[in-house]
């Protein structure tokens, strides 16, 4: 296998965005094309795989829409933390009117990024070998760079959605078998995933329940009575459970924010616990964002 250089790949990703149509993996595909070399080069410097920069950019700026990365070039959800001494913008999280840094441009954004994981706290990230993206995305969660419980879940399940660990070696094929390799990425069937017990997978751009339903052979109606879904569309990026949610929240989490572009339903799939108990638990919470919830 020769090895090519990024441009290359780039281009490829450019002919695919062009070629295959316009669908709801678009913008993703877009993302990638414009940050991807900026990715690399950052891997090339700290020693972070741009599978998973590319992957926390995408998931966190929501490919780039997210208020954060159009209005402050933080593509990467860092808040201000101690020491941070340039401009600030506040926004719900995981408490209200949070702190989040503002940068000049996106590329400040993926450098201070690599910046930030560099610190003492990631220090065991660095143990795991550039190519194991899987590692270094459960090492991100264990390290508490988020709140979610199933962060490197949407973490791989992006890498491997656009094969995004063609970046982390830049070894590949040629244009056009790159551009065939990454439109069969694309068209890959949902990895069932388990956590606490529950079966479930993520949700790519474009899918619904009717989509996820006819692929596992379940009634559409079923599935949505799992998920407490009342129309077909399905957020990116969310669990869609395969089973019953449970009763409870995950051991040792008592309580949540609704967080920016997120909602009472999008908070209780993230915990895979069912709506009716979220709501029994916060009978006077509205459903907006900066709302604080009780789990337990």
């Amino acid at each position: 296998m020769r090895f090519i250089r990024l441009s290359t790949i780039v281009i490829s990703l450019a002919v695919a965005a062009a070629t295959w149509g316009r669908t709801a993996d678009d913008r993703y595909i877009e993302y990638i094309n414009k940050y991807s070399e900026m990715a690399v080069d950052q891997q090339a410097q700290f020693g972070i795989p741009a599978s998973i920069t590319l992957a926390q950019g995408l998931l966190e700026s929501a490919a780039g829409r997210s208020t954060l990365a159009t209005k402050g070039n933080n593509h990467f959800g860092i808040k201000c933390h101690k020491g941070w001494e340039g401009e600030t913008m506040l926004r719900d999280d995981d408490a209200p009117d949070e702190c989040f840094r503002v940068y000049s441009s996106a590329a400040e954004s993926f450098r201070d990024h690599s910046l930030f994981l560099s610190r003492e706290r990631y220090k065991p990230l660095f143990r795991h070998d550039v190519s194991d993206y899987s590692s270094w995305a459960k090492g991100l969660s264990k390290c508490g760079y988020a709140t979610d419980p199933n962060y490197a879940t949407r973490l791989i399940t992006i890498i491997e959605r656009y094969a995004l660990y063609t970046f982390d070696s830049h070894a590949g094929r040629e244009a056009e078998e790159m551009t065939q390799f990454l439109w069969q990425q694309l068209r890959k069937t949902h990895p069932v995933r388990r956590s606490r017990g529950l079966h479930y997978v993520i949700a790519a751009p474009g899918d619904t329940y009717s989509s996820i339903a006819k692929e596992f052979h379940i009634k559409k109606k079923k599935l949505m009575a799992y998920n407490d879904a009342e129309t077909d569309a399905i957020k990116e990026w969310q669990e869609v459970y395969l089973e019953d949610k449970l009763d409870e929240a995950p051991a040792g989490v008592a309580s949540a924010t609704i967080g920016e572009d997120e909602s009472l339903h999008s908070l209780s799939q993230r915990f895979g616990m069912k709506l009716s108990v979220l709501k029994s638990l916060n009978p006077k919470a509205k459903d907006r964002p900066g709302e604080r919830l009780r789990l337990r």
